[in-house]
């Protein structure tokens, strides 16, 4: 499960930051843009919390 959830995180956070990327670049439109970026950031803030957790010491 942790694991699916790395993934999930940093696909999300890949997807902040790519589409900045392929917009100066031509490749995508500023409204796609706006759509792929808010989909990573919510799958980002949705998954990073559960395999961020600090382990509490002893």
């Amino acid at each position: 499960m942790k694991i699916l959830l790395c993934t999930l995180g940093l696909i999300g956070l890949l997807a902040t930051v790519l589409p900045s990327v392929l917009v100066c670049s031509g490749t995508i439109e500023p409204g796609t843009h706006k759509t792929i970026m808010l989909i990573g950031m919510i799958l980002w803030f949705v998954t990073a919390p559960f395999f961020m957790k600090r382990k509490k010491s002893v």
